[in-house]
């Protein structure tokens, strides 16, 4: 993998793997190897769900593990993970030893792998024979690692400094003794200590619980073996994608560009993230440049870094999708292999995904996830549309203040969104970026926290018209009990979720505080706004984008939406052209079939490949968009 690199920010300060003729492996011990390491994960992340404190990872289920091979190469493929890179970097393998334990949360010093403070992330080594052979990783979003604003994302920090304590790769466990003045360093600096406490707790348990696990694995097959069996599970990856995937793309040159359109500092404007793809045969070049500068605010990326390891194992997932079936792509796990067959091109430092220190980051996810959409709308130029419309499908909304009592209370949760439509099937509702994320239940949520979650539901017509629908996002209605004040970091509050191939873009995200019916519009990015005893704050997240001509939607899966509440009955008519009558909604197919052929008619121009919604002409024209309703 190519790409920008400052001689400051070698490009392998870790082993590199020989490049050897693979080794032939027995398919049976293949077989099992590969099924213990999936195994392996599940195991640590089930560990760690059952023993953490915090409702962002026990509840909400924030945190991701990477099982790696002693070159740091990722195995397993379920889901996206950190990386040791930063702690081999610093700590070379022949100085560890068994008992070793490394903790790491700064953007800057950890080779792209973690994007804001509070992902802390704890690394384990696996020892046989004496030496180390893999890598144990678990890293999740705590809910507080100090800085300007309880949550530690303020959404108007200007530099990392406000945003909390970064923490290079140090060994927080020597051979089995815990460093006791890093561990209070870290207590000492969030407003959640014991919480904080507990999870790391678990987490790196759950981690050397996955150690042995490995180890027995070498013990059971021998070094030689499982490493072979490593490479071939590497292969498979790259081979899947190399010879089933690639093929379906043309050769040739497609550019792309989305945006993020706030950085809580200054005035909304479009943030270009440019993307410039090149297919030759089995390759794929991706070329950032063109991207626009950093932000003052914190919607930095710093993905160049390790060659841009983490940002490819990050995207390429979405090229699943070109799969013969959804069965198919369902079973393709995305591993290091993928790296193999793509080039990576940023642009000097100083940009959106190549920021400079200490340039803030916390809200980095607006970036992570366009760049999902980057990658699905240049391969969608090439494949006649047939990749998914966009998402758009985490946001961070929250509570913090003083509960009856009068003692401090800090409620943070992630809230999806729905999934673009694709050319076989409607998008998802109300999914999550995270794999097995969900929302905060609201029994846990009242037992807990002064709140009332007064409605948790489907946000009716969130999903983009389509042929296929996008799914549907969140609305959710908090009642306050105490003063207090809440936070939010979103974004997608005036763009919509494209939508591809004719379909039309998703609503975009919205969350509104009401005092007796007059709500105030508080945006995607929100510090600290004061909320009244008694007030509601409610929160509703954008839908997916929708995928082909809405005038083409058979007119009874119109007709079951508007029955199970998902469009409403106004939205039938005016978007997809169906008339419906009667309580019961009964189709009126003549009325319909002339009612499509009016608006067909009254078409100006043939549809877009690509749909922006009607907030992306507003930001262009510098006009103020109309508050959405919430």
């Amino acid at each position: 993998m190519s790409a920008s690199v400052t001689a400051a920010q070698p490009k392998h300060p870790w082993p590199v793997a020989p490049q050897r003729a693979p080794k032939p492996v027995d398919p049976i011990v293949l077989q099992i190897v590969e099924g213990t390491l999936n195994s392996i994960e599940a195991e640590i992340e089930y560990a760690i769900e059952r023993t953490a404190r915090s409702p962002m990872i026990r509840e909400a289920h924030d945190y991701r593990v990477g099982l790696f091979d002693r070159y740091c190469r990722k195995l397993t493929g379920r889901s996206y993970s950190a990386m040791p890179n930063a702690v081999v970097r610093d700590f070379p393998p022949e100085t560890m030893r068994p008992g070793d334990v490394f903790l790491m949360n700064d953007t800057y010093l950890t080779e792209g792998s973690i994007g804001h403070l509070p992902d802390l992330c704890s690394t384990v080594p696996v020892f046989h024979g004496g030496e180390v052979v893999a890598y144990i990783q678990a890293f999740g979003h705590h809910d507080d690692i100090g800085g300007r604003v309880p949550g530690s994302m303020p959404g108007t920090a200007v530099t990392v400094f406000e945003e909390g304590l970064a923490i290079p790769p140090v060994k927080l466990y020597d051979a089995g003794v815990r460093n006791e003045a890093v561990f209070t360093i870290v207590k000492r600096n969030t407003r959640v200590p014991e919480m904080l406490a507990a999870d790391l707790d678990s987490e790196v348990q759950a981690c050397v619980m996955g150690a042995k696990r490995m180890e027995s694995l070498f013990e059971r097959f021998g070094r030689d073996t499982v490493e072979a069996c490593f490479q071939a599970i590497l292969d498979k990856c790259r081979d899947i994608y190399r010879n089933e995937l690639l093929p379906k793309i043309a050769d040739g040159e497609y550019v792309w560009e989305d945006y993020v359109e706030h950085d809580g500092v200054t005035d909304p404007k479009l943030h270009k993230l440019k993307l410039k793809m090149v297919k030759r045969g089995g390759r794929i070049t991706l070329d950032f440049t063109g991207t626009d500068p950093q932000s003052t605010g914190p919607i930095n990326w710093p993905a160049d870094y390790a060659g841009g390891a983490f940002l490819v194992k990050w995207i390429a997932p979405i090229l699943r999708n070109l799969a013969d079936t959804p069965e198919r792509a369902a079973e393709i796990h995305v591993n290091e292999g993928v790296c193999e067959i793509f080039d990576v091109v940023f642009p000097p430092k100083g940009t959106l995904i190549t920021p400079e220190w200490p340039a803030a980051t916390n809200a980095r996810s607006f970036v992570l996830l366009r760049c999902l959409g980057l990658l699905a709308g240049v391969v969608a130029q090439a494949v006649d549309g047939r990749m998914p419309a966009d998402q758009e499908t985490i946001r961070y909304t929250g509570f913090f203040g003083n509960d009856a009592n009068g003692k401090p209370f800090l409620s943070r949760e992630v809230l999806g969104g729905g999934s673009g439509g694709r050319s076989y099937a409607d998008g998802n509702d109300a999914i999550h970026i995270v794999p097995d994320s969900r929302n905060q239940p609201a029994e846990f949520t009242e037992t807990r926290f002064p709140l009332l979650v007064e409605k948790l539901a489907l946000r009716t017509d969130s999903g983009g018209a389509g042929k296929r629908r996008g799914g549907l996002g969140y609305e959710k209605h908090y009642r306050a009990l105490v003063d207090c004040r809440t936070i939010v970091t979103a974004d997608r509050v005036r763009l919509g979720c494209y939508g591809l191939n004719g379909g039309k873009a998703g609503q975009p995200f919205c969350v509104t505080v009401d005092a007796a019916g007059a709500g105030r519009d508080l945006g995607g990015l929100v510090d600290g706004e004061e909320v009244l005893a008694g007030q509601v704050v409610r929160v509703v997240t954008t839908g997916g984008g929708g995928w082909g001509d809405p005038l083409t939607r058979e007119p009874e899966l119109v007709q079951r939406d508007v029955i199970e509440g998902k469009v409403s009955p106004e939205a039938a008519r005016a978007d997809y052209g169906v008339v419906l009558s009667g309580n019961d909604f009964a189709i009126d197919a003549t009325a319909t079939a002339r009612l499509r052929a009016e608006m067909q008619a009254r078409r100006d121009r043939s549809l877009a490949m690509i749909d922006r919604g009607p907030g992306y002409d507003v930001m262009l024209s510098g006009k103020a968009l109309p508050r959405m309703k919430a």
